[in-house]
């Protein structure tokens, strides 16, 4: 029969094993030979695109294993949202998206399939960004004021394009009509690339822009901009006037891009991966692209990006109210 003190050696031992096996099974961030997912839930080719390409290039040698850019668009950025929802909550798959993720859609659908407190993480508040109002190279319209008289004159002749149902470029127009007390035909796209092309095809008179692809086409003589929606000055932007300036006030609209995670992200992987996305952004390369393309790098900690999302559903939730939408 076993004495006492070999009894406890043995089960010492047991437990021993057992908590090195729970040590071996616990995997820190990075985890050897796995990627790391950038989910973006538009289509390719628009600024939230272009920037996580950007940036997945200089995450690469900062995280030590490759980081790939996945687009998942549809549903107003429910379908891509979905997809870090129900990721694995190991830091390798990250969502990077605009306000109407977290700020908007929960406003606008009643059976939004996330809650966007409870189930993800924000992890990075990366740039602030505004939306320019465009009309095609050959419009008559030269002015924001010249867009209003003529939607006065003429309710529901102005066709105006969006990305899609409830998307930023759909809301700032829904602002726009009720600042000024014009009635225009909403005509939605699929992405920013379709209603681009629509525009610069003159399909449509108008569309609010993301900065990046507006000062592109500008650049390339398809397209106009008449003002944009940040009382904030934009560098890339010189002297173009805000809404304000232009003759609308009550069109006042800045957003961001931003990274979230899952929910229950592990503190070690959010601090690396804040960590490298700051390093990242501080790169000189990014910083010109970002400011090129419209944008003001911001680099935010966990906390403040936490605080920004609450600041911005409260705000939104307001101004969709007001309008009295519902997406479903």
């Amino acid at each position: 029969m076993p004495t006492r003190a070999a009894l406890l050696r043995t089960l010492l031992a047991v437990a021993t094993g057992l908590s090195l096996g729970v040590g071996a099974q616990a995997q820190t961030f990075p985890i050897a030979g796995k990627p790391v997912r950038i989910v973006v839930p538009f289509p390719a080719g628009g600024q939230t695109d272009i920037q996580a390409r950007l940036l997945a290039n200089k995450l690469q040698p900062l995280l030590g294993t490759s980081v790939l850019v996945d687009n998942k668009p549809g549903a107003s950025s429910i379908l891509g949202t979905m997809e870090v929802v129900r990721a694995p909550a190991d830091g390798h798959t990250l969502l990077y998206t605009i306000s109407v993720t977290a700020a908007q859609n929960p406003h606008l659908f009643s059976k939004l399939p996330y809650d966007p407190f409870k189930d993800l993480t924000p992890v990075m508040f990366a740039a602030r960004s505004t939306t320019v109002l465009t009309v095609p190279a050959n419009s008559p319209f030269n002015s924001v004021m010249d867009i209003v008289k003529f939607a006065k004159a003429n309710p529901g002749k102005l066709n105006y394009a969006s990305y899609s149902l409830g998307s930023t470029s759909h809301l700032v127009c829904e602002l726009l009509q009720q600042a000024t007390g014009t009635q225009m035909t909403h005509i939605p796209f699929k992405g920013s690339a379709d209603a681009g092309l629509a525009l610069m095809g003159g399909q449509v008179d108008f569309l609010f822009d993301g900065p990046t692809t507006a000062l592109a086409n500008a650049k390339g003589g398809k397209v106009k901009m008449l003002a944009y929606t940040d009382p904030k000055p934009y560098v890339a932007l010189g002297k173009l006037p805000n809404m304000a300036e232009a003759g609308v006030p009550g069109v006042d609209v800045s957003g961001g891009l931003q990274f979230f995670g899952p929910a229950k992200l592990p503190a070690d992987a959010l601090a690396k991966i804040n960590a490298a996305l700051a390093t990242a952004l501080k790169d000189p390369e990014i910083v010109k692209a970002f400011i090129d393309g419209g944008s003001e790098v911001l680099a935010s900690t966990p906390a403040e990006h936490a605080a920004a999302v609450k600041e911005q559903h409260e705000r939104w939730g307001g101004v969709i109210r007001k309008l009295g939408l519902k997406m479903d």
